[in-house]
């Protein structure tokens, strides 16, 4: 990391409210900088600088506004928008943010999983291995349509627990997409095209994630790419399920941001059926099928 991009760590004081806002912004310049070493769009890199040094010079903690005027509020403040105020509230209300953990390369699934009150670790690692549950939109799917109801360890009273749970968790980190802001198989399949294309070329900048990765090695591609007002970053999955079944080199995930929504979706090879061999975006088999002009059956 570049001196020049360094978080700010000068002018710390014992005041909570301040030292917030500035942990806040230190976190929104190590976005910037990892954008920036990754090849981002230089606008977004400056958009993150401009805004970290927004939060920076608040007169007044960042959380009391959250908390009084919610994302509205948030987006108010110059030099913040949409985007940025989801980042920021994410920092405040859970102390991460999902697209920093990814930009570290530090996405960890099961941690995800056993953050939700009611699943500890152990239950985490089998939803995970067992149903292939990676983020809080699957577990809340899997919640109603009766695969947790399969897993042993999931009786009424947890099921109905962690479905309330859920409800509010992504009823205040997430705002329901449109289908407008919902990205098409196509745009997905055409970030997935240009992440294996360019990673198959080595043109893509490496990162070295923190999982499973004991020597520190910068092998995972990543890829920052847009389409229309959508921005997509893609990386091959480093989870344990995709090591294990040797499908790292397979799994594409594209994470997604457009204004108050977000979202993520793997990429595949089909292993059977009748779109067996075509990459197909999991979860949207059906859409698949229709864009590449094949019925499923």
């Amino acid at each position: 990391m570049s001196q020049a991009h360094l978080p700010t760590t000068v002018g710390r004081t014992n005041r909570p409210g301040v030292d917030l806002n500035h942990g806040v912004a230190d976190k929104l310049d190590e976005m910037a900088q990892l954008l920036h070493e990754q090849g981002a769009n230089p606008f977004r890199v400056r958009a993150y600088r401009r805004g970290a040094e927004a939060v920076r010079r608040l007169p007044e903690p960042v959380s009391r506004i959250l908390e009084a005027e919610g994302m509205d509020g948030l987006e108010r403040l110059p030099d913040i928008g949409d985007t940025l105020a989801r980042a920021i509230r994410d920092i405040v209300r859970f102390g991460y943010s999902p697209m920093l953990a990814r930009l570290r390369g530090d996405v960890d699934p099961v941690r995800l999983l056993a953050s939700v009150p009611g699943i500890g670790r152990k239950l985490a690692h089998r939803l995970h291995e067992e149903l292939g549950l990676e983020t809080l939109e699957e577990l809340e799917a899997a919640a109603y349509d009766g695969r947790l109801e399969s897993l042993v360890g999931f009786g009424p009273k947890r099921l109905a627990g962690v479905r309330a749970v859920l409800a509010q968790r992504l009823g205040r980190v997430r705002t329901p997409a449109s289908g407008a802001e919902t990205p098409s198989v196509g745009e997905l399949l055409d970030v997935d095209r240009e992440y294996r294309e360019g990673a198959s070329a080595d043109l893509l900048p490496r990162i070295a994630p923190k999982r499973f990765n004991p020597a520190g090695r910068r092998w995972l591609p990543i890829l920052h790419t847009s389409r229309g007002e959508h921005h997509f970053t893609a990386l091959f999955s480093n989870t344990e399920r995709a090591h294990r079944l040797g499908m790292t080199g397979d799994w594409v995930v594209i994470y997604g941001d457009r204004g108050r929504t977000d979202g993520q979706w793997t990429v595949v090879t089909a292993q059977g059926g009748p779109l067996r061999g075509r990459r197909v975006v999991r979860g949207r088999e059906d859409e698949c099928a229709r864009y590449y002009g094949r019925a499923l059956g």
